[in-house]
């Protein structure tokens, strides 16, 4: 039976696909296949005057970098909640690292069960909680150089809907 580790930290790109079959291979009770996908938006495809983006919120391409070790470390953890709160069978989360440009995958998040809401709700608490607690950095590249991205309220309030207070943004 064809394993993979539950999570992978890479520069590569990943087939969503091969992935998920993975996941499910020779599990027959699987009924449910939930996954997130995130990509490399492209911010700039409007100009400001048809809604897009002014020149300083444009985004050319980002940089993702992590703690190797610390990171694999903190993802395991987060599945191994999200084992504790829903009926699944498997996770498997990929994030990539290094330079992206619009339109890469960033991130995989797939999540395996009997029943399709459990499935979802661990694939929503998996993706809340990586963009939250994983210890990864981006930067993105703009018109105006290169910045730092801080964390979101946002980001913070959709992880509180689960019970877990952790602010992150400033």
């Amino acid at each position: 039976m064809a394993t993979s580790p539950r999570v992978s930290i890479q520069t590569a790109d990943f087939d969503v696909a091969a992935e998920i079959a993975v996941l499910r291979a020779h599990d027959h009770r699987v009924g449910a296949v939930c996954s997130f996908i995130g990509t490399v938006r492209d911010r700039n495809a409007a100009p400001a005057s048809e809604g897009g983006l002014a020149a300083k919120d444009q985004v050319l391409s980002m940089e993702l970098e992590h703690y190797p070790g610390m990171t694999e470390k903190a993802i395991e953890a987060m599945i191994d909640e999200a084992h504790r709160r829903f009926d699944i069978f498997a996770a498997r989360v990929i994030h990539r690292i290094g330079l992206l440009q619009p339109p890469d995958q960033i991130v995989l998040v797939a999540v395996t069960s009997a029943h399709r809401g459990e499935s979802f709700q661990a694939c929503e608490f998996l993706m809340d909680y990586l963009k939250t607690q994983a210890p990864f950095w981006k930067k993105e590249q703009t018109p105006e150089g290169a910045r730092w991205v801080d964390a979101r309220v946002s980001d913070d309030a959709a992880l509180a809907k689960w019970g877990i207070v952790a602010p992150n943004a400033g």
